[in-house]
């Protein structure tokens, strides 16, 4: 079993920054990948940054060049550096762990309880 505790999320102004952090617990060396998701009202929850266990990150093209996601110690903590924060950047974000099950076992997502980001116009 897996736990996701994110913290850092706020009230900024447009143009600020804020750098969420989500700390991993329990069986981590089952996680495959994690990733920052957001979750706007009205809107359907949208990915925003993936890294997998080999390092590699993505991101959405909504955030690419302001956004950074990076980890330390083997899953322990990943971070979400948000740059140059825009008031379309408002949301709910949740931190996502993709946790296997075993070998050839399948995988399953887990999520934290979210932490809000209000970006004042």
């Amino acid at each position: 079993q897996v736990q996701l505790v994110e913290s850092g999320g706020g009230l900024v102004q447009t143009g600020g920054s804020l750098r969420l952090s989500c700390a991993a617990s329990g069986s981590i060396f089952s996680i495959n990948a994690m990733g920052w998701y957001r979750q706007a009202p009205g809107k359907q929850r949208e990915v925003v940054a993936l890294i997998t266990s080999g390092g590699i990150t993505v991101y959405a093209e909504s955030v690419k060049g302001r956004f950074t996601i990076s980890r330390d110690n083997a899953w322990n903590t990943v971070y979400l550096q948000m740059n140059i924060l825009k008031p379309e950047d408002t949301a709910v974000y949740y931190c996502n762990a993709r946790i296997s099950r075993g070998l050839l076992q399948g995988e399953y997502d887990q999520w934290g309880q979210g932490t809000q980001v209000t970006v004042s116009s």
